[in-house]
């Protein structure tokens, strides 16, 4: 009798396997997660650059067209579907409206 209680199969995970297992995942989370989001923010550092790249060339479109330099708030040249049909972009790293120099450069925005 004390045999056949004695072979009853193992249906469970010990704690020190369990503990196992999660030490393993938080080094393998540990290592992959900066590169994640090291991958996001130069995502965003490019797109505020090629924001800027296309405001100024819209910028240069707009002083062609009207002789003159948009607002530096971009209030004017944001408001005209014909030059940002999607809207006036905002930069994507930090969240800031765009605003142009007197020459029609975007300034800031040097992440």
């Amino acid at each position: 009798m004390f045999g056949a209680s004695y072979n009853l199969q193992r249906r469970a995970f010990s704690l020190l396997e369990l503990m196992a297992v999660v030490a393993i995942l938080a080094i393998i989370a540990k290592i992959c997660l900066p590169r994640l989001t090291g991958g996001r923010d130069s995502s965003n550092k490019a797109a505020c650059y090629a924001n800027k790249g296309n405001i100024e060339i819209q910028c240069e479109l707009w002083r062609h067209n009207t002789g003159a330099w948009p607002a530096t708030s971009l209030s004017n040249i944001g408001a005209d579907i014909n030059y940002f049909p999607a809207g006036l972009p905002t930069c994507p790293v930090d969240g800031t409206n765009y605003t142009i120099d007197t020459a029609g450069r975007v300034v800031g925005h040097t992440h």
